[in-house]
């Protein structure tokens, strides 16, 4: 019997259906963090090295992350109904760094819905939002929360760590050990801000 395709909002509606929240997907991440595990079908040492340490990341960006007054202002005027539905996964360094920013984004204004779904489970939601070609998270759909019809997606970087990584590919042909290291001082030092602004793009 031929199985007919799923349209990306069929797929969107599975995702959603067995979302997760921010504070759940904390708690998943710390539990695996724990147990020495990480998420996905291939449990390494990296990998949940990996997880450990976004565990920590993302438990201190929750504390001292800050957006400016004019930007809480921005998420507050919001005035549609959207729901970010997150792709990632525990090892993600990224996801760990951008996360608990959409999150601050729900806090303040409850029209945002913030969701999480583990990539590797939903390879065929994932495969709509390749990222020049690659399965890269995290990636951000957001969808309207009644038809769950895409309006945006974003991911898997705030724009300028995406150029950063894009100049360093095209002059060295991959991302190196040293040059990781390099994206995650820049998010330290950047605190958040790059992927705020972005986000508000988002809800233009």
């Amino acid at each position: 019997m031929e199985t007919m395709e799923k349209t990306t909002t069929q797929l969107i509606a599975e995702g959603l259906s067995q979302a997760i929240s921010y504070h759940d997907y904390r708690v998943l991440t710390e539990t695996h963090a724990l147990e020495g595990t990480n998420t996905g079908p291939e449990v390494t040492e990296a990998l949940h090295n990996y997880t450990m340490l976004n565990h920590k990341r993302m438990k201190r960006l929750d504390k001292t992350l800050k957006l400016s007054d004019d930007v809480q202002q921005q998420i507050r005027d919001f005035k549609g109904d959207v729901t970010w539905l997150v792709l990632t996964e525990s090892w993600c360094g990224d996801a760990a760094q951008t996360m608990p920013i959409m999150q601050k984004f729900a806090d303040l204004n409850p029209n945002i819905t913030f969701k999480v779904i583990l990539r590797d489970e939903n390879l065929d939601l994932m495969d709509q939002f390749l990222y020049n070609g690659g399965r890269s998270i995290p990636r951000l759909i957001a969808v309207n929360s009644d038809t769950n019809e895409v309006i945006a997606d974003w991911g898997p970087r705030p724009s300028e760590a995406t150029k950063m990584v894009n100049d360093y590919k095209e002059a060295h042909g991959k991302l190196t050990p040293e040059f990781k290291e390099d994206l995650q001082v820049w998010y330290n030092k950047d605190k958040g801000q790059g992927t705020a602004q972005d986000l508000l793009k988002l809800l233009k």
